[in-house]
């Protein structure tokens, strides 16, 4: 009987945070886009301090309640690590992609935009897949080391990896396939156009994937604490 309230308050945790994230992301892409007079690089500079100091917020409150997932490549790799069920993967694979996108709403509501949109914005090509194939690798590789040697480091880890990844890569990191889903209804800032998604998503999957397969192999024996 106690079982479903706990899955419960976890998917409401994945769902919330997720949509907390989104707006994050949108609203900070639509003021810094707004008050950097068209400098590029000083709006991206805005989207990405926001987003990776939201991070760290959002993950040390809802990391207790359900792991703080907020990404279906997340997810996966704890799943295929058998740390979460399929039945509870598939159930935070939903709410987090519901939670996107009302994130998403919230943030045009919060600006004034219209709250249905189609982004145009084309992230095309091999070198933007890659990036992301590399932005979710690193993301994966940060929380699998955090996890296991600094657990209580994982929020500020996962926030400053994502705040470097936000420049080091050509895509910007989306690193999260619902995000990149929800980012599809934003014609702003952070938007990408819905034809350069599936690409974005594969690369994604599998750059989880690879981080996955290696640090299973990386940490195997190794004592869960350094030093």
């Amino acid at each position: 009987m106690d079982e479903m309230p706990d899955s419960i308050r976890r998917l409401a945790a994945e769902a919330l945070g997720t949509a907390l994230l989104l707006a994050i992301v949108i609203g900070s892409g639509v003021m810094g886009e707004r008050l950097a007079g068209g400098n590029i690089a000083i709006a991206l500079l805005g989207n990405t301090l926001a987003t990776g100091a939201g991070l760290v917020v959002l993950i040390t409150i809802f990391g207790p309640l359900s792991g703080a997932h907020f990404n279906p490549a997340v997810t996966l790799v704890f799943a295929m690590r058998r740390e979460i069920g399929w039945g509870l993967a598939a159930g935070y694979l939903a709410a987090q992609l519901t939670g996107a996108v009302l994130g998403v709403w919230a943030a045009h509501m919060m600006f004034a935009e219209p709250v249905l949109q189609v982004s145009d914005k084309l992230r095309d090509g091999p070198a933007q897949a890659f990036s992301e194939l590399i932005a979710t690798f690193g993301l994966v590789a940060t929380i699998l080391g955090s996890v296991r040697f600094r657990p209580e480091a994982t929020p500020l880890m996962v926030g400053l990896y994502i705040t470097a990844a936000y420049w080091f890569t050509a895509s910007t990191s989306f690193a999260n396939p619902v995000v990149t889903i929800a980012r599809t209804m934003s014609n702003t800032f952070a938007g990408i156009a819905p034809v350069s998604a599936p690409a974005f998503i594969l690369a994604q999957i599998l750059g989880a994937l690879v981080a996955l397969a290696l640090f299973n192999w990386l940490l195997q024996d190794t004592p869960p604490r350094l030093g």
